[in-house]
């Protein structure tokens, strides 16, 4: 569905189901220049489980109008706008890579809107090599190359999906290629520049993290976990940084482990 959010329209997904009153909310944020549809697995099973479930289009994504945003902190604010929209507070908000950023500082700075948080693919801070930012500004094939190439394990990159004829590779291609010129390029420039560690998230957490993630390290995720004082983890062995395509069932059960546990 659309709505109206700093005079522009955003596009959410709910899951294919209803708001239902006074259901706790769950929101997805995508990362770098992704959109909603990652997360059509977990918004339709949480949608179906007595939540009211959201998938957000960041502006300039997806379906989404307006320019990309180009901190993090801006992000977190407008996110705070969106949940208020949705009569959603608080929250359990969820993040994969950039999105995490964005759950990560939505905590910080709007804790009565915050339930919990759960990061996917983390890294505080989360820096970004020159040759890709330098490719993604110049709307460059090889930066979408660099990051597909790095966010599948081994296996991955050559099948393994536990659902029959998902091509992983050619799906996250073609996903970043969707994005409109300079999105991807503002969007690694808002992670590169976030590098605050916070001790403020009082809020219960959960960090996934991924083996043979080579975007954010699982030790970079734990780092992470160890700031955060009520931190659950969970450590998907063998799989890249997009554990969403590689491992879904695994990171479907932990949200919903995380979530039956608040």
């Amino acid at each position: 569905m659309y709505l109206e959010v700093n005079a522009e329209r955003v596009f959410v997904s709910t899951g294919t189901a209803g708001h239902k009153p006074d259901a706790p909310g769950i929101v997805f944020i995508h990362g770098a220049g992704m959109d909603h549809s990652i997360w059509v697995m977990p918004s339709r099973y949480f949608a179906r489980h007595g939540f009211n479930s959201a998938a957000v289009d960041l502006p300039g994504h997806g379906r989404s109008q307006g320019a990309p945003l180009d901190t993090i902190d801006a992000m977190a604010d407008w996110l705070a706008v969106v949940v208020d929209v949705l009569g959603f507070a608080p929250s359990i908000i969820v993040g994969h890579s950039m999105g995490s950023l964005v759950a990560y500082r939505f905590a910080v700075d709007h804790p009565d809107r915050c339930r919990a948080i759960a990061l996917l693919g983390t890294s505080v801070p989360m820096p970004v090599t020159d040759v890709l930012l330098n490719a993604a500004a110049d709307n460059d094939h090889a930066a979408i190359e660099m990051i597909n190439t790095w966010s599948h394990s081994s296996q991955g990159k050559v099948g393994a999906n536990c659902n029959p004829g998902v091509w992983m590779m050619g799906t996250g291609e073609r996903l970043l290629e969707r994005a409109s010129p300079g999105v991807l390029h503002a969007d690694l420039r808002a992670c590169h520049g976030f590098a605050e560690v916070s001790h403020e998230v009082m809020c219960p957490s959960l960090v996934i993290a991924a083996g043979a993630d080579l975007m954010t390290p699982a030790r970079a995720g734990l780092e992470v976990a160890k700031a955060l004082p009520n931190a659950e983890i969970v450590n998907l062995d063998g799989c890249g940084h997009f554990m969403l395509s590689e491992r879904p069932n695994d990171v479907l059960d932990a949200l919903a482990m995380f979530a039956k546990g608040l």
